[in-house]
């Protein structure tokens, strides 16, 4: 409601938006439910195949069910050390390079 008098959207003499919101449903309809299927649904797939997965090998193997967590806990960790050894080794490449620069340029 405005000072002027009161808007109806869905009123066809006040404005566009019924026929711009059927416009862009009918031309978009396609797309919505290929990104429904391709991303949310195969998400949610993935999801539930890879929790059934894992429930089975827990109660298959005997394990607790937080121990696929401490599993990705351990790679993570082991990722992380070799980031960070990796690091180590391009900054001292990298002060090896601008030595040899350096003597070059001399």
């Amino acid at each position: 409601q405005y000072p002027w008098g009161v808007v109806e959207v869905e009123n066809p003499e006040h404005s566009d938006f019924g026929k711009l919101r059927n416009m862009l449903i009918r031309t978009h309809m396609q797309d919505l439910k290929e990104v429904t299927r391709d991303v949310h649904y195969e998400n949610f797939r993935s999801q539930k195949l890879s929790y059934s997965t894992n429930t089975s090998l827990n109660e298959s193997t005997g394990g607790a069910p937080g121990s696929k967590l401490d599993d990705t806990d351990k790679i993570i960790r082991e990722k992380d050390e070799e980031l960070k050894r990796m690091q180590k080794m391009v900054e001292q490449l990298t002060k090896q390079q601008n030595m040899l620069n350096a003597l070059q340029n001399k």
